[in-house]
């Protein structure tokens, strides 16, 4: 390797001040610094600043914490494709193994080369480093996403998220939006139809067998709701009745979607996968603990409101079923808890969080054109997060000078 190192840097002249390359000069940086360590991290002189975090460091924490609903997401998309074909196959087989990651890594492949390319073009043009910003978004992008949706879409969708996200607001820490919900938005209104209903599961151009549905159980929440003749617990519990959960009980039982043996988004199926990225975000101290903890309470306040008010099945669903629906628990760890577009101030996180899981039951249950409302409370909470730490610092201002009097 240090052969090859000696080699690259005698092209750095031409990237540097003055040669013929130098336009490039940051692009050559980044590949230089993704391949090999620098000689030296810091001078001999000077001020010197020691910490155990940074941003390339957090940024991979972020990455390993979505490792558990990644691997998880792989074997789901093999397994959920077996079963709607008739084929009995236990979770975790070689079997869902492969076929999953033939479908998942590809979609994970594009968001990277995609993403990266918009950043290293900015990069170029606003000559700066190249930051590992993407290095977490071009990961949440494939999680949040379908193992149905077309190639060329997710493509399409990270350059959206990258450049309205976060390029037009300056690059990586200035933007006011999540990216990755952006490019989910930015799907879901340009390309509903490979987005929304029942187009979760991944035949591989197979035939489902007769009476399988490959809705989710959001899908089937609100159509019970809008048909009112049963609870949405017995309209889950009779759904996909030809199929079993892989780890007892019902399909769409409370067990089952807790564990995420259904279908959905590719990492978005499992609350226990997501809460242990969640663990892991927590003790390391990347993520906060306040917005993860709150976004739960919300949503679990919000749906206890609506038991009392009880207008139809879906406000009766008991109030704990939408911790473990949807992509709730994934939303409330990995995009709620973007240190950029959350609240800062620590007051101002229980209330951010508490406003995302409230309104995502109220988007859910309100209004069954989005029934998966995390998206929008996510983006919604981002816009007002700078008013809530506003109004938090302001009130903090008037009681010290109150004190001061």
């Amino acid at each position: 390797m240090k052969f090859l190192h000696k080699i690259l840097e005698k092209q750095r002249p031409m990237f540097e001040k003055g040669g013929k390359l130098e336009k490039l000069y940051y692009l050559f940086e980044a590949g230089e610094t993704f391949m090999f360590s620098p000689a030296s991290t810091a001078g001999n002189k000077g001020v010197q600043v020691r910490d155990a975090i940074d941003l390339k460091r957090m940024m991979m924490t972020v990455v390993i914490a979505m490792i558990p609903c990644l691997i998880w997401g792989i074997f789901n998309v093999g397994y959920q494709h077996h079963v709607a074909i008739g084929e009995a196959t236990s979770f975790f087989s070689i079997d869902n193994l492969l076929f999953g990651a033939r479908w998942v890594l590809p979609i994970v492949l594009v968001a990277y080369a995609a993403g990266g390319l918009i950043e290293a073009v900015f990069a170029v043009v606003r000559k700066h480093p190249i930051n590992e910003g993407f290095l977490v978004t071009g990961m949440l992008i494939p999680l949040i996403v379908p193992p149905t949706i077309p190639l060329w879409q997710v493509a399409l969708a990270t350059v959206f998220g990258v450049v309205v996200g976060k390029e037009i607001f300056g690059g990586t820490g200035m933007n006011v939006l999540n990216v990755a919900m952006t490019s989910r938005a930015f799907l879901y209104f340009a390309y509903p139809l490979q987005i929304s209903g029942e187009v979760w599961t991944q035949l591989g151009g197979e035939t489902a067998v007769d009476g399988y549905s490959g809705a989710t159980a959001l899908a089937v929440a609100n159509n019970v709701s809008i048909q009112g003749t049963q609870s949405v617990v017995e309209g889950l519990t009779q759904a996909n009745n030809v199929l079993a959960s892989p780890f007892g009980g019902e399909f769409f039982s409370f067990q089952n979607m807790l564990i995420g043996g259904i279908p959905g988004s590719i990492g978005e199926t499992s609350t226990l996968m997501a809460l242990i990225g969640g663990v892991i975000l927590i003790a390391t101290g990347v993520g906060s603990w306040k917005i993860i903890v709150s976004v739960f309470a919300g949503a679990f306040a919000m749906g206890t409101i609506f038991n009392l008010a009880g207008a139809n099945e879906f406000m009766l669903l008991p109030a704990h079923y939408h911790l473990v629906l949807g992509g709730l628990a994934f939303g409330a760890v990995f995009m709620a808890t973007d240190p950029v577009s959350a609240a800062q101030t620590e007051t101002g996180k229980w209330i951010y969080g508490v406003l995302i899981g409230m309104l995502t039951v109220i988007i859910r249950v309100v209004n069954p054109a989005y029934p998966e409302g995390i998206m929008l409370a996510v983006l919604f909470m981002n816009v007002f997060a700078p008013l809530i730490d506003f109004y938090i610092v302001q009130a903090n201002k008037k009681r010290r000078l109150a004190r001061a009097v």
